[in-house]
């Protein structure tokens, strides 16, 4: 077998077997194929696609090529759930206690951020004492014992996906559904989950910006999971603005803990509500998403929710004291308000220019190599069709520094006031199959 047989015969539409997808696969993880023979294929995929074995072949072979977290031993279907990003996407903090609380194994493996503000672990880790890293032994006994835990991304799962990846990044061929599909599923499959939950965001803060790419994306990956035998879901979500008030990591902590509790913002609630419905239905605990929508409200409103996430932070080292008691997070020096220079009605909220002016003050990483300030970021006080007043506050700015105005004249830039305004659809679409 030759690697550019198979260049030729993807080029002219073709359709590449198993044994094809694993050799490349294999012989490029292993430093065997030039970058630039596998940039030729890229290519040939970009413009010619791939079926819908194709892509669970491809999936396949990514996770085969290094290692995979093996859960068998943790009682209970283990639903995982991947979002695509945003700003503010703070539902990990909240889905995982909540959707524990129902007897469903959360076994959850997360990344950090690069970008607006920190990933999931950042969020974590701005609780006093909070461990992300833990053994497997660790990990899989918490799951056990306490029916939830957290942990960082192991290094050497899907080796293929991150090589081929980073030659996408450079070769103009990273927005191909085919290859973004294989990539998430590869991750999320090799880490072990029974069933897969996805949130695909769509709009001005999303990598989709449209309906139409988002709904792509999402059966493709629905399709490679369904194909490989691993129960898949997904929703198409709106990221016209950033998710809830909070922008930033222990503020997005602050606004899980007050969801947890059944106050926090009703986009937010919504979309947890959503996804976690279609996680318990997977993991066998309803059998309509309706039925799991009001166990799931249940657990909220009688506080088991709640008491979850004590239990998580308690297990892995943190204070759980900072749920009854916020002002314990990280909290910056500063809070300086922005103001409406009019009146009207809030039209539109440029979701990932809010999330660059959080980086900023130090909330994400422009590169791996930044710390991330947990005390830092932004919080707003008004959405997307929402009546607002000269002078009334728009955000706040939680800041360690007093030198704003740079950050404030790029807020300015994002927020957008008209005579009259419509708020956005947040569920844009559900699909179970």
């Amino acid at each position: 077998m030759r690697i550019v047989d198979i260049i030729e015969k993807k080029r002219d539409g073709g359709v590449l077997s198993t044994e094809e997808i694993q050799f490349f696969i294999k012989n490029y993880t292993e430093g065997k194929i030039p970058d630039y023979q596998i940039s030729a294929l890229l290519m040939a995929i970009y413009f010619q696609g791939m079926t819908a074995k194709e892509c669970a072949d491809l999936t396949m072979a990514m996770i085969h090529s290094g290692e995979t977290i093996d859960l068998s031993s943790i009682k209970g279907i283990k639903v995982d759930k991947h979002s695509t990003g945003g700003v503010g996407d703070t539902t990990t903090i909240v889905l995982a206690p909540l959707v524990a609380a129902l007897g469903v194994p959360v076994a959850k493996m997360s990344g950090r951020g690069l970008g607006h503000t920190g990933g999931t672990n950042d969020k974590f880790e701005s609780i006093p004492g909070f461990k992300i890293e833990l053994t497997k032994q660790e990990f899989i006994n918490q799951v056990n014992t306490d029916g939830v835990a957290v942990i960082g991304q192991s290094g050497n799962l899907t080796p293929a996906d991150k090589k081929l990846y980073a030659l996408r990044d450079v070769t103009g061929t990273v927005n191909s559904i085919p290859l973004i599909a294989s990539s998430i599923m590869s991750k999320k499959l090799a880490a072990g989950a029974d069933a897969i939950v996805l949130d695909v965001k769509t709009g001005d803060g999303a990598f989709m910006k449209t309906d139409e790419d988002a709904q792509k994306l999402a059966h493709e990956m629905v399709n490679i999971g369904n194909n490989i035998g691993r129960r898949t879901m997904a929703i198409i979500s709106d990221m016209s603005q950033p998710l809830g008030f909070a922008i930033g990591n222990a503020l997005e902590v602050k606004e899980a803990i007050d969801t947890l509790r059944g106050h926090g913002p009703k986009d937010l609630t919504e979309l947890v509500l959503t996804l976690g419905s279609q996680m318990v239905v997977l993991a066998g605990k309803a059998a309509t998403l309706d039925e799991a929508r009001q166990k799931l409200q249940q657990v909220i409103a009688d506080g088991r929710a709640i008491e979850k996430l004590k239990v998580l932070i308690k297990a892995q080292g943190g204070d759980s004291s900072v749920v009854d008691h916020p002002e314990k997070l990280p909290t910056a020096a500063y809070q300086v308000e922005l103001l409406a220079k009019q009146s009207g009605y809030v039209s539109k909220i440029i979701a990932d220019k809010v999330g660059v002016a959080a980086m900023q003050l130090g909330a994400g990483r422009a590169t791996k190599d930044d710390i991330v300030d947990p005390s830092v970021g932004i919080v707003l006080h008004k959405k997307v069709g929402d009546k607002v007043a000269e002078g009334e506050s728009l955000l706040t700015i939680h800041s360690n520094t007093q030198a704003l105005d740079a950050i404030k004249a790029k807020l300015y830039e994002c927020i957008f006031i008209s005579d009259s305004a419509k708020e956005p659809t947040l569920i844009h679409k559900i699909i179970t199959q």
